[in-house]
């Protein structure tokens, strides 16, 4: 038996050996079929809750096609099953991180997001499902992975991104070194592999690492495919996604290779880079340049009611739907405003937030934000400052070419630190966890 990071204890670890079997009785088997449910072994104790061998299953059969459709050869059985669980593990710690902040996703959120993706694919949801089906992807396990990349994007938002501050001298000091890149070399799309270290390795484990990756490099350098070396032998996260990072502003991509992603030719491979997780292989897969354009600004205003120990989510959400009615009724917006909103700075202007360039404000009010025609009024959402009800005013396009470049440093710069600052909160997510790995060939 494997065990990893016992931090603290669990002191009902010894209730789980049954659980398999309570679960297949709770959900209505036979006690025929519940003998057969209790084999579902468990693989791993993550806090108080457990992944058992089905979800590895089905999350192999989730990631299988995803990894065809990319051309990602899939690599041997078990480190494809160390990959899967590792996810499954970051997956799992998010969701009751999520849980214990009351992030959630409601049915409305998660339709519209699958509406949206069936969009994009020139497909209704019925036909995007038979498509799905037809790959041999289960519709409800793409659904739950779909509610699931909403959460934590929602989590992670919250917890690291919305906290990131770009001052103005941060942004005058990247122009000054970078303006001229952002304009030959605007966005680089990387691939990456990753040969992990422990935290305080001995020398034999840095040689064994570095010899590894060196061997890897030559390999790829000869024209060995990249997206299958990832999935076979990457410890990084993206393996299953043959290594790929995806598309990155020039200005954002993480510090230990931004150097790379300026110098880097389009297809090269770089020498193994060292670092405290271990060894990495970057390759600099695509370039794309442009130069800023317009700048769109859009006019809003907004009502915001923070919650604590006094209001609840639901307290905020209810007085900004009941306010909401009020104002399609025909009541001033400002004056309710001024009247209810905690946002004391805006309240005195009517909620009136003025023009707001792209990059602004926080995610999740952007979002919501850029769905409004002029004068429509939002439903009550969520972001990291509270509930907030939103009217856009109007909108306009700005010939500034400044304007553009200084938003485009902001959200690179915004990029970048949001990637180091989500890999150090996953770690530390981790660490802080009771992590137990069940099965020695699922050793992580």
């Amino acid at each position: 038996m494997g065990t990893t990071r016992t931090n603290r204890p669990a002191p009902w670890a010894g209730l789980l050996g049954g659980l398999a079997l309570a679960l297949a009785l709770a959900l209505g088997a036979t006690p025929a079929t519940a003998a057969v449910e209790a084999l579902d072994a468990i693989v791993a104790v993550v806090n108080d809750d457990v992944i058992v061998q089905s979800e590895v299953e089905r999350e192999i059969e989730l990631v299988l096609p995803q990894m065809q459709r990319a051309g990602t050869a899939a690599p041997p059985r078990p480190q494809l099953e160390k990959q899967v669980l590792d996810r499954l593990i970051l997956k799992r710690l998010q969701r009751q991180q999520a849980r214990a902040l009351g992030i959630e996703v409601d049915e409305a959120t998660l339709n519209e997001a699958l509406g949206d993706i069936a969009a994009r694919n020139g497909l209704t949801i019925a036909e995007l499902q038979a498509t799905l089906e037809t790959g041999g992807i289960d519709f409800a396990d793409f659904r739950a992975d779909t509610r699931d990349q909403i959460l934590t994007s929602r989590l992670q938002n919250q917890e690291v991104v919305s906290k990131i501050r770009i001052t103005d001298q941060e942004i005058d000091r990247f122009l000054e070194r970078e303006s001229s890149l952002l304009i030959e070399r605007e966005r680089v799309r990387l691939q990456h592999i990753l040969i992990a270290l422990p935290e305080q390795p001995d020398a034999e484990q840095v040689a064994r690492a570095e010899r590894k990756a060196k061997q890897l490099v030559v390999k790829l350098r000869g024209g060995a495919d990249f997206a299958a070396l990832a999935a076979r032998d990457s410890d990084g996260r993206n393996a299953l996604q043959g290594g790929d990072l995806g598309w990155f502003e020039i200005g954002a991509t993480p510090t230990l290779v931004a150097d790379l992603a300026l110098t880097l030719n389009e297809g090269e491979i770089s020498d193994p880079i060292r670092s405290s997780s271990g060894y990495h292989i970057i390759k600099l897969s695509q370039i794309e340049g442009a130069k800023p354009g317009n700048l769109q600004q859009t006019h809003v205003r907004h009502i915001l009611i923070r919650t604590n120990e006094l209001v609840s989510d639901a307290d905020a959400k209810r007085r900004l739907s009941v306010l909401r009615q009020r104002i399609l009724g025909g009541d001033d917006f400002a004056l309710l405003a001024r009247a209810n909103s905690d946002d004391t700075g805006s309240a005195l202007r009517g909620g009136d937030l003025g023009w707001v360039n792209p990059g602004d404000t926080v995610p999740a009010f952007e979002e919501v934000m850029d769905k409004l025609g002029p004068e429509q009024l939002s439903a009550p959402f969520q972001s990291p400052f509270g509930w907030h009800l939103v009217q856009v005013l109007e909108r306009r396009t700005q010939d500034s070419a400044e304007g553009a470049m200084r938003i485009k440093a902001r959200e690179a710069l915004q990029q970048r630190k949001a990637e180091e600052a989500i890999e150090q909160w996953l770690r530390q997510l981790r660490d802080e966890a009771y992590i137990e790995i069940r099965l020695d060939d699922l050793e992580p």
